[in-house]
């Protein structure tokens, strides 16, 4: 749930990107990191495990303006990518308002992909939230490689719900961008519509 911080009027938007190990979770924020402004991104952080890691920072961005007079502030994080180290994910998923889901199109990775989808919903649960409550995009990451899946069998085994999806590259940076834009566009227009509630709960307390 996005909280307002009313020292600086940024209202404060967590989007996390989940998928199965070695997916394109990491490369992703790595490649949205070095791209954006200095002057308006944080640090990326790690928290690193024996085997995989959580990365996390923070933007101002531009071009995506602000609600009701509230700058929008994001916070990117990476999930680790092994199911072992689901406490983990699972603290990551706390308060969420976006997902990007991120998919290895290599068909020896269905397996993968879809036990990490289904470890998202179990997981959301334990906060009693469904995948239907949070704006989510779908990313097929890994399309310049020659064993890969179609979109169309990606589709039908990992989208049923028909969420909007990029292809990319993210190791090259393509795709990488659209699926942000995507993704803080949908969650802004969740929060537009919950920016009365927060306001409200504020004053009440």
């Amino acid at each position: 749930m996005s909280n307002l911080n009313y020292v600086d009027a940024e209202l404060n938007l967590k989007i996390v990107y989940y998928g199965a190990g070695l997916g394109g979770k990491t490369t992703n924020l790595r490649s949205i990191h070095a791209a954006l402004n200095p002057e308006r991104k944080g640090k990326i952080m790690s928290l690193a495990t024996d085997l995989d890691q959580t990365l996390f920072f923070d933007f101002l961005p531009v071009d995506l303006g602000s609600i009701k007079g509230w700058k929008l502030r994001y916070h990117l994080y990476t999930v680790p990518g092994q199911i072992y180290y689901n406490a983990s994910r699972k603290l990551v998923l706390k308060n969420v308002d976006g997902l990007v889901f991120v998919i290895d199109s290599q068909e020896e990775r269905l397996d993968d992909n879809i036990e990490s989808y289904n470890n998202l919903k179990d997981n959301l649960a334990d906060y009693n939230l469904h995948l239907e409550d949070i704006p989510m995009v779908i990313q097929y990451n890994k399309r310049d490689l020659p064993n890969i899946l179609p979109i169309s069998d990606l589709q039908f085994r990992l989208n049923k719900g028909g969420y909007t999806y990029f292809e990319s590259v993210a190791i090259r940076g393509i795709g990488v961008f659209d699926t942000l834009k995507s993704i803080c566009h949908l969650t802004q227009l969740k929060q537009i519509d919950q920016l009365p509630d927060l306001l409200t709960q504020k004053d009440s307390t």
